[in-house]
């Protein structure tokens, strides 16, 4: 028996189809950036574990607070402000002006908030390292809700959004080496630099004071941030549903490991021979190391040749080791080598990206004019973020809100701020071999800190 189907019945089913292929598509886009936006946000457990393992033991509580609240004093910030100013739209160059505290923005953007979030959270807990150990936690509370509602969205709107204005003169920057690591790398700079260093640092009686306490805490924390970088490189791209977008993701996920390949391979080949560090085999200068390799791959992690990220991270670890040198014989404290690694990186990242893509600058005759817009856009997002941590951290200064006091600082951040020890103080004491009530041993703690201050002086 024949079935008649009718010609406008026949077009109908077709449309539904397409419509309901489209709105698959942008489910699939969505879940894509939440996923790998949840990933990311593994970060913030990476540079948890990080910074703890290279404070001192006094300091654990105080670090681990601070990068839990990020994630939830930056979202407050970035919904409010940050996301409107990001892509808010309204056809200005330098500022968005639209989606403030959400209101007009599509529910076909969520996902976008959301991965673009996780970014400006990444941002601000960057700078954390470069304050760790003595900055006063209204402190902290102040720049985070700055940086990612206003420095970091500032920025990402003239590199990102379509109405940019480094967007329209060229400027390329896939996965943030300046918008999220030059920018975060120079406010620490700033930010160390405003606070002074911490108590002793640069004396000569216990230079060993700050050399961190649990490599497995670094460890791990370098392990997490490995694979947030992944997602962070690899969504960066937006969406996954359109011809070639799998390839790219790919390519990117690959380069990033390549980028850190690198670096490693150098910094293992120069402590071999003796030509930095201490030692043969350092530690915690070959995570700092492979993790510059890495963001200095993030300008154009989609398009580089595996050779080129390979050799993007060598680059970058050179770079990481001057800088790492230098910045202690500026007299200024940067205990995780913040600005180092994402400075340095982030910066050689913009320079790197015309380069090394599409052939390299031998072959490719749009090198030196992307070249020319890459500098313009690493230059422009240097000044803003200097002038916009000056004021920052400058107001906290002149106001007696950045630092704590050298008292606090000495007696540590977990007992003085937080009343709260990562490590519970034994009940026996070392000492004499007897045993003595926490009270006792807390007290001690207390009466070293008039013996430091004569040792320091």
């Amino acid at each position: 028996m024949a079935i008649n189907i009718s010609a406008p019945a026949i077009i109908n089913n077709i449309m539904t189809t397409q419509l309901d292929l489209e709105e698959l598509k942008l489910n699939i886009d969505d879940l894509f950036l939440v996923i790998n936006g949840i990933i990311v946000s593994l970060m913030q457990v990476g540079f948890a574990c990080l910074e703890a393992g290279c404070v001192q033991p006094k300091n654990v509580t105080n670090i681990l607070m601070k990068n839990i609240l990020d994630l939830f004093l930056c979202a407050i910030s970035y919904w409010l402000v940050g996301y409107g100013l990001a892509y808010g739209g309204g056809g200005c160059g330098y500022y968005g002006k639209e989606y403030f505290a959400g209101v007009d923005m599509p529910s076909s953007q969520k996902g976008v908030w959301f991965f673009q979030y996780v970014f400006a959270a990444t941002a601000a807990t960057i700078i954390s390292g470069a304050v760790a150990e003595r900055c006063n936690f209204i402190a902290y509370i102040f720049y985070s809700v700055i940086i990612s509602g206003v420095t970091y969205p500032i920025v990402s709107h003239w590199t990102w959004s379509p109405d940019g204005w480094l967007m329209k003169i060229g400027y390329s920057d896939f996965s943030g080496a300046g918008t999220v690591h030059l920018l975060a790398g120079t406010c620490s700079f700033i930010a160390a630099l405003f606070i002074g260093p911490r108590n002793g640092r640069f004396s000569t009686i216990a230079p060993n004071e700050y050399n961190g306490h649990s490599m497995p805490l670094v460890a791990t924390g370098t392990l997490l941030l490995i694979t947030g970088f992944l997602s962070f490189n690899g969504a960066s791209l937006g969406h996954i549903t359109r011809p070639g977008d799998g390839v790219i993701v790919a390519n990117s996920v690959a380069n990033t490991i390549f980028g850190g390949s690198g670096a490693a391979v150098v910094i293992l080949i120069l402590a071999k021979a003796g030509l930095v560090g201490e030692s043969r085999w350092p530690f915690a200068m070959t995570i700092n190391a492979v993790l510059n390799g890495i963001v200095s791959v993030c300008g154009g992690v989609n398009e580089y040749t595996h050779l080129s990220a390979i050799m993007v991270g060598m680059i970058g670890c050179i770079i990481y080791l001057v800088l790492q040198w230098i910045i202690p014989r500026l007299k200024v404290d940067d205990p995780l080598e913040t600005t180092a690694v994402h400075f340095g990186g982030g910066l050689w990242g913009v320079i790197a990206t015309p380069l090394f893509v599409k052939g390299g600058f031998w072959n490719n005759p749009d090198s030196m004019p992307l070249l020319k817009s890459n500098l313009i856009g690493a230059g422009s997002i240097i000044v803003w973020s200097v002038v916009n941590s000056a004021i920052l951290f400058g107001f906290l200064k002149v106001f007696d809100l950045l630092r704590v006091s050298t008292d606090t600082e000495i007696i540590g951040l977990d007992m003085s701020l937080h009343k709260e020890q990562a490590y519970p103080v034994t009940n026996i004491s070392i000492e004499n071999g007897h045993k003595s009530n926490k009270t006792t041993v807390i007290r001690h703690a207390y009466d070293n800190v008039a013996m430091q201050h004569t040792l320091q002086k």
